[in-house]
């Protein structure tokens, strides 16, 4: 049995088990109401919170993966949303879809754009304040919340024939030792490979190379990483950071010395875990999203 099928075979054991961890949550076919889209494998995973905490904030997450799967999804998935929920913050976990299965740019981005409306539309239903959604992610999914904050004015939905009433920006962005750039001295060439395709131009590599596309309209915006990430160069956070500085846009950048990447929510992996947990819920005061500080 050859390397690329134990891999794969390890791939779907593990989506498996996400699968069964998340078994008794509610599961939302997110295309289910758009006639040609109704068999896309888009899902969203609802964590609401207790009513008894529920502080009305909404937080949808974007599991890692380089764009090509989402193996990632119980640690940097279901394990975050219910780390979210014990904080009375209503979560959503997005299983995107990814080029394992074939798909690329604009596939992901027309996931978490249609996640948000959803969220958004739905928000009474799950007690949610719909000025409070926001949206978290890991890896390639940092990259994948980027762009929902830096291209919200761009409506991915319109040209598949999806009308939303509501915005699909979403009202304050986090990425975790997120894939940034597309260029050749930052990038992530797997992520490259799976969001553009191996045909991508300099063109696509411009677009879609975040520290280049933030605008003063960014959302406000909590960025994470350490400077020994083995996977995706630190690098990309600094040139995010500074971007955002120079557009002025608010937000924190936190560059630990050690953590690695893939962490996800297993501090046995990295003690930084509950270090930026924490002072992601004192940011989210001091912006007034939660309860506290302003």
């Amino acid at each position: 049995m050859n390397y690329n099928r134990l891999k794969n075979i390890f791939i779907i054991l593990c989506l498996l088990s996400a699968t069964m961890l998340s078994a008794q949550t509610e599961v939302i076919k997110l295309w289910q109401d758009v006639a040609d889209m109704k068999n896309q494998p888009t899902k969203l995973y609802a964590y609401p919170t207790a009513d008894s905490i529920n502080t009305g904030v909404c937080i949808i997450i974007c599991p890692g993966g380089s764009y090509s799967h989402l193996m990632g999804i119980k640690t940097e998935g279901f394990h975050a949303a219910q780390w979210l929920q014990s904080k009375g913050i209503n979560a959503f976990v997005l299983r995107y879809r990814v080029g394992m299965y074939g798909y690329h740019h604009p596939a992901m981005i027309q996931d978490i754009q249609k996640a948000i409306a959803y969220v958004r539309e739905h928000a009474q239903a799950y007690g949610i304040d719909a000025d409070k959604i926001g949206v978290m992610g890991f890896s390639a999914g940092g990259h994948l919340v980027t762009m929902a904050g830096a291209f919200a004015d761009k409506n991915y939905l319109l040209p598949l024939g999806v009308k939303t009433k509501v915005s699909v920006r979403p009202d304050f962005v986090v990425p975790v030792y997120p894939v940034v750039s597309m260029q050749d001295s930052l990038a992530h060439k797997r992520s490259r490979k799976n969001l553009l395709t191996i045909h991508y131009t300099p063109d696509l590599q411009y677009q879609f190379s975040m520290e280049l596309q933030i605008k003063p309209s960014m959302p406000p915006t909590f960025l994470v990483t350490a400077k020994d990430d083995y996977k995706v160069k630190y690098q990309n956070s600094v040139a995010l950071d500074k971007a955002l500085t120079v557009q002025g846009v608010p937000h924190q950048f936190h560059l630990y010395e050690k953590g690695g990447h893939g962490y996800g929510m297993d501090e046995r992996k990295a003690e930084i875990c509950s270090l930026w947990r924490e002072e992601l819920l004192q940011w989210l005061k001091t912006i007034g999203i939660l309860a506290g500080k302003r």
